[in-house]
Formats: structure tokens, sequence, C-alpha cells
């Protein structure tokens, strides 16, 4: 499975953005407050012009959310066929990846975390084993730790972190069971990812 590697807190200098790619580290450790301008010996110096800037938030919503180029794009065109705001359809899209859910429902302390959590087999959709990070999660689906899984001490520790912890209100937590349910599809506002879509739209447009 293709993968973002490298020093992630670099990514987030890049981005002048906190993406929060390592979890409790970003709250306690964060690179980017203590050096501020983009990784680079010329980082304080660069000037963006209007592609720079819809390349940039392409860039930050991939990294945000951890798609690789192929399979943004896939996303992308897959917005523009469906009815709604292209760019609405597409954040959308990227909140709906399971991996996205896990982290959203507290199951994980990062959206990397996340991945590999699903990616070893920990999650059932509706009953069944989906190791898919990528797998899209549609209302009315149940999202649960396997029994198996409950026993590990991870796990464990993240049941007793859940009891105040609130997910967004597209989603309901059952904390004592490890088990959480997509009520609906989240609202633009519901989804907190720090990017512009229309730039992402206006760059695939050209």
């Amino acid at each position: 499975m293709a993968r973002i590697t490298g020093a992630v807190c670099r990514l987030c200098r890049r981005e002048g953005e906190k993406l929060y790619l390592k979890g409790e580290k970003c709250f306690t450790r964060c690179t980017l407050e203590k050096r501020p301008n983009p990784p680079g010996v010329h980082g304080r110096a660069r000037r963006m012009g209007e592609y720079g800037l819809q390349l940039r938030e392409k860039q930050k919503a991939k990294r945000f959310y951890g798609v690789l180029e192929r399979q943004f794009k896939n996303y992308f065109e897959r917005s523009a066929k469906a009815r709604g705001a292209t760019g609405i359809m597409l954040m959308t899209l990227l909140e709906r990846r399971l991996d996205n859910v896990v982290y959203r429902l507290g199951f994980a302390t990062s959206r990397k975390e996340a991945r590999q959590l699903v990616v070893h087999g920990h999650f059932l959709v509706n009953s069944r084993k989906v190791d898919r990070p990528s797998y899209l999660v549609n209302p009315g689906d149940v999202i649960e730790v396997r029994e198996n899984s409950q026993k590990l001490a991870k796990f464990r520790a993240r049941a007793e972190a859940l009891s105040d912890y609130r997910p967004p209100a597209w989603l309901h937590l059952d904390e004592s069971k490890l088990k959480g349910t997509v009520l609906r599809l989240p609202t633009r506002e519901e989804i907190d990812a720090p990017v512009n879509e229309r730039f992402i739209v206006e760059l695939y447009s050209k």
C-alpha cells in the first residue's frame, strides 16, 4: 500500500498549518510553533502566485487526509460527476474514508495511526472486517473494534480516554462498546480541514 513517508513535521511547516499528523505530539511538541517558516534555505523568501496558492491547497488536503496524487485525482473526478458543488463533494468524500472516521470517533490519536489500525484488521464495518483505509462509509454504517482487539492495551487505554470525548455531530459514539455509527453525511461546516476547496477546483479546471 502506498503511503506518505518522511518527516511529517516538515509537511506542516511547508503548508504553514497544523495538519495534526503526529497525534498527541502535535499538542505538546510542535515543530511548527518553533520554526514557522517553510523548510529549506529559501523558505522565508518564497513568493506564490495564483497557481502556487491553488497547488498548496491541493497538497494541504492530500497531506491532511494522507492521500497520494492518483487517489486524490480519482476523488476529484468522482466529485465532479456528482450532484452538488464539486469542492464540497470532494471534502465529503475525503471525510468519509474509514481511516478518517476511525480517527473522528476517537479510536486513534491521528489519521496515520488510524490507517495502520485499519490495515491490521482491528475494525468491523457492519459486522464485517474491513482492512482498506480508503473504504467509504455511508449513513447507517456501524464501525466497531473487533472483540479480540478490544483486549489490547492500546484499545483499553482509548476506551478510558473516550469518556470525555465528543465526536462530530454526524457520528454517534458508544464508548463503552467501542462502537460508532454514521448518522448522516457531514456538512462542510462540520469538516475542520484547513483547506479552501475552491482553489482545488480551479486548479483541476485549468
